[in-house]
């Protein structure tokens, strides 16, 4: 795959951002941030909220690579900071940026592209719980688990809301066998996580 610098630096800065907003969420807002184990509770937001994000992102650029477009990341500068302010009070709101294509574009080129995103997430989410299930870990470890496949089936349930611009819509308009797949196995296992 092929970046440019302003690409790598948005996708630094959102991948740093998400997890920053995840990390005041998870740590319960101001409280959290000031106490000692915060850089903790950062590196599980990084390694689960902020990894999904970046490969979720990076598998539309490189699906739409694959097929000879033009595609970008382009990070939501004013959202991230959204995101940040919103997570001190119990909740995010996020839509930390996009890769924008350009090029010779059919239906199933669009969706193939599109379903890359969320389909990235369940893997990494049946990882997860996989790895959850094989452990039977406690403590941090067990955190982590835990919201790597929360944060993950979510990511990939958000995102396939059949509406634009979410990938759902792309998805669905090009196979509504494969969306409906990928919707109830997203939803799914968030459900799960919520009872493991």
């Amino acid at each position: 795959m092929k970046f440019s610098f302003k690409e790598k630096k948005d996708l630094f800065f959102a991948g740093i951002m998400i997890s920053l907003a995840f990390a005041i969420l998870l740590s319960g807002g101001l409280g959290g941030i000031l106490s000692s184990n915060f850089y903790i509770v950062f590196v599980i937001a990084f390694f689960t909220a902020g990894t999904g994000f970046l490969l979720h992102e990076l598998m539309h650029k490189y699906v739409a690579q694959s097929y000879g477009l033009f595609a970008e990341f382009r990070a939501y500068y004013k959202m991230l900071w959204m995101a940040i302010a919103f997570s001190f009070f119990g909740f995010i709101l996020a839509a930390p940026g996009a890769v924008y294509i350009r090029g010779n574009i059919n239906k199933e080129k669009n969706g193939k592209i599109s379903i890359a995103g969320p389909l990235t997430n369940l893997v990494l989410g049946f990882l997860f719980l996989i790895f959850l299930l094989i452990l039977n870990s406690e403590g941090i470890l067990r955190l982590f688990l835990e919201f790597g496949l929360t944060i993950n089936s979510l990511l990939a349930a958000f995102n396939m809301i059949p509406v634009l611009p979410f990938d759902g819509a792309k998805v669905f308009a090009w196979n509504k066998k494969v969306y409906t797949i990928t919707i109830i196995l997203a939803v799914g296992l968030f459900f799960l996580s919520w009872f493991i």
